[in-house]
Order: structure tokens, then C-alpha cells, then sequence
């Protein structure tokens, strides 16, 4: 395909873009290695705008560099997801308490449209879309302008594992149950009930945790 875009900016920012689309739609996988001879050649760039998106992806936790051998997806164990999840319940939970008073009608409509999009690209199957609303969905409800270094450090853990929600929506059984889990939480955000937020929060990460340690002993599907 030709993408070449003007300017070191522009195909640095192509070139992040092309690799997250591959990590999510499945193409670039756990513990894979990433050939970025063929990854420029695919976008249609130079190595260097690719070499440059890898440096941001690794400071994300995405990708990691082996001397001698390269740059490959980040391949985590399910230790290493527990211990992510665990925080982020910790941090959205202070973020979702503090946000929540500060949301009006227009916000939490923004947040019910998130839903509806990520409801409708699961019923296509379409995970890209259904991963980018789903961040919409997610993030709507936890940003607050007095929260800047607890949302830095909740997105710098959704990073981290990008490529692993991508393989929990892959299946349809769990984009289903994620289409009534965000009706749940939509629902407690409505009602601006703050233990029902948090506890649907919970239970929401609780069970894609669970989906994805049965990912990562081999017992899920792939």
C-alpha cells in the first residue's frame, strides 16, 4: 500500500499507528517477533519512522528490545497480569470515585454513545473499533481535570496490555459479555452510585483477568 506521508512527523506517527493496528487485529502477537524491514515496506515508510514508533510502543510496555535480536511483542505472564490488574483496580477505582460528581448529562452521554459503539463493533466483530470504544467507553468515566498523574499511570498499564485485551475480543462470548457489563456500569454512572461503579468495575476486570489467564496457561482460545 502507499501511505508515505510528508514530513518525519507525520510517517513517525503512521508508522505508530500501522504497528498498533497490527497488535490489535492480531497480526504482530505475543512474544513475536517484529520485522521492521517488512513493517516499513507494509506502510510504505522508511526503517527510521518505524525504529522511532518502537521506542514509543517500548516505553508504553509493548514492545521489548533483546540485544542482538531485536524488538519483539511484549509476551507477559499471568503473574505479570495479575499484578497490572491489580493496580489498575486500585487507580480506577480513586479515579472513578473522583470523577463521577464531576460528570454532567453531555459527558455521560458521551460515555453511553462509547457504549453503543463498542456494542454495535462487536456485533460486527470488528475489533479494532470495539477496542478504541471501548477505551472511550472506559476513560470517559475516570478523567477528571485533578487526576493528570493518576490517568497517566492508568493508560500507561492499558498500554501494557493492548495486546492481550486484543485477544480477549476476539472471541464472541466475551465481546457479548462485555456489551452487558458496560450496560451495567452506564447504568451505576446514571444512577451516580459510586459503590455500584466501582463494584461493576470490578467485576468487569475481574472476569476479562480471568479470560486472559486461561489465555496465557494455554487453555484459552487463540
Amino acid at each position: 500500500m502507499n501511505t508515505r506521508q510528508s514530513g518525519p512527523g507525520t510517517t513517525a506517527q503512521h508508522a505508530l499507528e500501522g504497528l498498533r493496528r497490527a497488535i490489535i487485529a492480531g497480526e504482530l502477537r505475543p512474544g513475536q517477533r517484529v520485522r521492521q524491514e517488512e513493517i516499513a515496506d507494509n506502510l510504505g515508510v522508511s526503517v527510521a519512522p518505524v525504529r522511532e514508533a518502537l521506542r514509543v510502543l517500548e516505553q508504553e510496555g509493548q514492545v521489548e528490545y533483546r540485544p542482538r535480536r531485536g524488538y519483539f511483542i511484549t509476551e507477559l505472564w499471568a503473574s505479570d497480569l495479575a499484578e497490572i490488574y491489580a493496580l489498575r483496580q486500585v487507580l480506577e477505582e480513586r479515579a472513578a470515585r473522583k470523577a463521577l460528581p464531576t460528570l454532567d448529562d453531555d459527558a455521560i452521554e458521551r460515555i453511553a454513545l462509547a457504549a453503543r459503539d463498542c456494542a454495535e463493533a462487536a456485533e460486527r466483530g470488528d475489533v479494532a473499533a470495539e477496542l478504541a470504544a471501548n477505551r472511550r467507553f472506559h476513560f470517559g468515566m475516570l478523567e477528571s481535570p485533578d487526576q493528570v498523574h493518576t490517568m497517566r499511570l492508568i493508560r500507561l498499564l492499558w498500554d501494557s496490555t493492548e495486546s492481550y485485551r486484543a485477544l480477549y475480543y476476539n472471541s464472541p462470548e466475551e465481546r457479548a459479555k462485555t456489551v452487558h457489563a458496560h450496560d451495567a456500569i452506564l447504568a451505576a454512572v446514571r444512577r451516580r452510585d459510586a459503590d455500584a461503579l466501582v463494584a461493576e468495575l470490578d467485576a468487569h476486570r475481574s472476569r476479562a483477568l480471568e479470560v486472559l489467564t486461561r489465555v496465557l496457561d494455554g487453555g484459552g482460545e487463540r
